[in-house]
């Protein structure tokens, strides 16, 4: 029965033209990379402003290796935690400017920790209608009521909580990306808190896509409304803009007290590897010296943007470094992925039930590191191959 189901969901996701196939990297992140031994223009990585494969990160995480070894040996509440976990936490708190800082093992784990963690039965959890998948498995393993009000309309967040309000016995959380994924769109984080403090509710930020893009010198979207101490929760991932694995926690200090005493992933599942730490620092510290490469990474977006625009493409409504080259049939989303990848240009499709059905697109993600030759070198493979394809 089970081998039937899975044989038979496979079958109608490949006939669908849904089905995913997985590339094998044969080289380092960066604006080109290698598989099946041909180079690539890598436009589709999070690695926002190139540390993934910087000297000076795989140099810190060499001298990590060479001082602690590869693997933590256990969990962090028995013998797993580090003094690099601590000093890389006081600096990431420092820079976010937050009490302190916990570092976990992935930023979809801080997103569970979070949730699971600091709500209960009588809690009331009001979420964005396009939070990530992150967030949504958190609020199932949390056995607060849960709430789903229309994507970043403020008008539908407070009638939800006005028409809950009275049923509530205990705390509200109100919980958002900070920048949505899919389209590019950042959350009003400042009709946000107005909210939450006009209804005592506790605020959530899951700040993937705006570590290291957004607010000043990559601080996040926070900093970009000027909120620092305004947001109880900041959660944050390492795995983006750091060029990293791991993901992290901002709050006031006895929050994550709490959590490192309550929290089921951090006291059950090994540390964090160190040498993220060591190589976190590392980034740190670069980036509070210049925000050079954030400037670049706007700077690219903002051209390549600019380019799709003026020839009359819809990138819908991004606002960030984010392209969605909008194409809303699935079939020509998933053609011109393969056609692109025989070009040269490797893209990701987006397409149903990531997005909603006549929403297909493919997402275009730039970094610090590409050139404007690589970057007018894709939009016109992309371009002259979505014109073949919809003529």
């Amino acid at each position: 029965m089970l081998y039937d189901t899975i044989k038979s969901l496979l079958k109608e996701k490949k006939e669908s033209k849904r089905y995913n196939n997985i590339r094998l990297l044969e080289s380092g992140q960066g604006s080109v990379i290698k598989v099946n031994g041909k180079d690539y223009l890598n436009m589709c990585s999070n690695n926002y402003l190139g540390w993934a494969n910087d000297t000076i990160t795989k140099d810190a995480i060499k001298a990590s290796i060479d001082k602690y070894g590869v693997g933590p040996g256990a969990v962090r509440s028995i013998s797993g935690s580090y003094d690099v976990h601590q000093q890389f936490e006081k600096r990431l708190a420092e820079f976010k400017g937050v009490e302190d800082v916990l570092v976990v093992q992935s930023g979809f784990t801080a997103n569970t920790v979070v949730i699971q963690t600091l709500t209960t039965k009588d809690d009331i959890i009001f979420s964005d209608q396009l939070n990530h998948a992150s967030i949504i498995d958190g609020m199932r393993l949390s056995k607060a009521t849960k709430v789903v009000y229309n994507h970043c309309d403020m008008e539908d967040l407070r009638n939800k909580i006005l028409l809950n309000k009275d049923s509530i016995k205990g705390n509200i959380f109100i919980i958002t990306d900070g920048v949505f994924s899919m389209d590019g769109d950042i959350a009003p984080l400042d009709e946000m808190c107005k909210i939450a403090k006009e209804f005592g509710a506790y605020t959530i930020v899951d700040d993937a896509h705006g570590e290291g893009v957004l607010g000043k010198g990559g601080r996040g979207a926070v900093s970009h409304f000027n909120l620092e101490g305004q947001i109880d929760i900041e959660v944050g991932t390492l795995s983006k803009a750091f060029g990293l694995v791991g993901g992290f926690i901002g709050a006031k200090a006895e929050v994550i007290e709490y959590l490192k005493q309550f929290a089921r992933p951090f006291l059950f599942s090994s540390s964090l590897e160190v040498g993220m730490c060591s190589a976190g620092i590392a980034i740190l510290g670069q980036m509070e010296q210049s925000e050079e490469r954030v400037e670049k990474l706007w700077s690219n977006a903002k051209y390549l943007q600019e380019k799709f625009v003026s020839d009359g493409y819809s990138i819908g409504v991004t606002t960030t470094p984010i392209t969605p080259f909008m194409v809303g049939d699935e079939t020509v989303a998933t053609r011109l992925t393969n056609e692109l990848f025989e070009e040269g240009v490797l893209v990701s499709p987006i397409i149903f039930p990531t997005v909603p059905k006549g929403k297909a697109r493919i997402r275009i993600m730039l970094s610090s590191l590409h050139t404007i030759d690589q970057i007018d070198e894709a939009y016109k493979i992309i371009t002259e191959k979505y014109n073949s394809i919809i003529k």
